[in-house]
């Protein structure tokens, strides 16, 4: 897949311990939902401490910078790649605002789609904006609601926010994960040593020795304090919309998401993948690292033998990481590298998570061409994506999109397969185990969750700025 991800968020409410480093952990973990910054604020009690800047976790932290962190026992860390403002140091995560009743610091993952009209609301009540985000946004909002308790005012606040988020806030002395209504992007809840933690996904929590408790519910608000962990309902969810791409692609394959196992999610839509569009071959491989587990499903169906015929250069980000196309192509020949005396002469099904821009699939086809592949049988782990994401995902306009602009047989021809099969809606809706009325599958269908602007442009402050 050549789209953006989700951003990573994570929490951590736990005296004693040294939350700054726990939470660099954390992030790291979760650097798979965004490579652009990264960034870490704690708190004491009664100040929050801000570390972030561009470019990776284990680029941006060193010893120094986690020692000016500590001290505290509330921990909030964001990964961010740019949906809704530009990737600028400006709109690094967490954000920290002030207000009448003390400061708060927030990182959301999502993307809100009345952002313009909140920005222009709060700035003419005086606030003035540091960045042009939509987490700002929200911050803010937060700030200027009423209400007794902070868990109150972001009560109130989720009443004016229409779109998508998952966040973990902390004040001076609590911690609080908030999931909007629809529960488009996934935010789970952890404990270590019994303290709580909060984070995008479990597979953050076991790299920090924490056990998964559950997930926040869409709608929840959960406040962490030295009482324990409270909920309360932030507002009715009257249907939920989660993403199918957290499946697909987005979240890593060791994480729990609805009660399963995401890597048991992928191997079954390969599975599906073999039901619905068999062939003959001599290997099932998959584009590492993200569709390996799609081809294990498709070997294991069809009886064809798995076989690694591409290996991925780990130490070459995802190819995404730069918006300029140049260094994205760049990237696509890094990334990869085939192993000409397993392909050699040989029919191979060829198997991906989902085909973007289709800016990256001809030349991962025609490196296996030159390695000496005979056939290339294409298969996709998803239908054709139609339509964009303006929930949190960067995928591509709709132009940019390869399947809203060609039909199956032209993109066969494009990216240089000798056939080529998506999988379909009932079987990725089946492999996935849920209800298709409790998914967002708007960039497969076109069917939004809630009312979008088709053409909304995610740079659209520093446009009227």
């Amino acid at each position: 897949m050549e789209g953006h991800e989700a951003c990573g968020v994570f929490g951590i409410y736990a005296p004693g311990e040294d939350v700054a480093r726990l939470t660099f952990y954390g992030l790291f973990a979760l650097q798979h939902r965004g490579q652009e910054s990264s960034g870490i604020a704690t708190s004491d009690g009664t100040k929050i401490r801000l570390f972030a800047r561009m470019g990776l976790v284990s680029q941006v932290f060193n010893e120094d910078d986690l020692e000016h962190l500590k001290g505290g026992y509330i921990a909030i860390g964001h990964n961010r790649y740019s949906t809704t403002g530009a990737s600028q140091l400006a709109n690094v995560q967490p954000v920290v605002i002030n207000g009448p009743d003390g400061e708060i610091a927030l990182a959301h993952n999502g993307n809100i789609i009345n952002n313009i009209e909140l920005h222009t609301d709060l700035s003419s009540q005086g606030y003035h904006f540091n960045g042009t985000t939509d987490s700002e946004a929200i911050a803010a909002l937060i700030v200027a609601s009423p209400g007794s308790t902070w868990a109150e005012k972001i009560r109130q606040a989720m009443r004016r926010i229409y779109g998508v988020y998952s966040l973990v806030i902390s004040t001076h002395k609590e911690l609080i994960g908030v999931r909007d209504p629809l529960g488009v992007r996934p935010l789970c809840l952890g404990k270590i040593n019994d303290h709580w933690v909060i984070a995008s996904e479990s597979c953050a929590l076991g790299h920090i020795g924490a056990i998964f408790i559950r997930e926040v519910e869409p709608g929840e608000i959960v406040i962490i304090n030295d009482n324990g962990l409270t909920s309360m309902r932030g507002m009715e969810s009257t249907h939920h919309a989660f993403c199918v791409f957290e499946y697909i692609y987005f979240a890593r394959p060791d994480s729990e998401i609805n009660n399963r196992l995401v890597y048991s999610t992928r191997t079954a839509m390969g599975a599906s993948l073999a039901q619905e569009y068999p062939v003959k071959a001599d290997f099932v491989i998959g584009v590492p690292d993200s569709a390996t587990c799609g081809a294990i499903g498709y070997a294991d169906k069809s009886g064809i033998p798995f076989a690694t015929g591409l290996v991925k250069n780990r130490y070459v980000g995802r190819t995404f990481i730069e918006p300029d196309q140049r260094i994205r192509d760049m990237g696509v020949r890094l990334k990869f590298n085939p192993l000409p005396e397993v392909l050699k002469g040989k029919r191979l099904v060829l198997v991906d998570d989902s085909i973007v821009r289709g800016t990256t699939t001809p030349r991962v086809l025609a490196l296996l061409r030159k390695a000496g592949a005979s056939e290339i049988h294409m298969r996709v782990c998803a239908p054709p994506i139609r339509f964009p994401c303006f929930f949190g995902v960067d995928m591509a306009t709709r132009k940019e999109l390869i399947a809203a602009k060609k039909t199956i047989p032209e993109i066969r021809d494009f990216i240089g397969a000798d056939t080529l099969g998506y999988l379909s809606l009932p079987g990725l809706v089946k492999s996935v185990g849920l209800p298709r009325e409790s998914l967002c599958l708007a960039c497969l269908t076109g069917e939004y969750p809630i009312p979008v602007q088709l053409e909304m442009d995610k740079l659209a402050l520093e446009i009227i700025q």
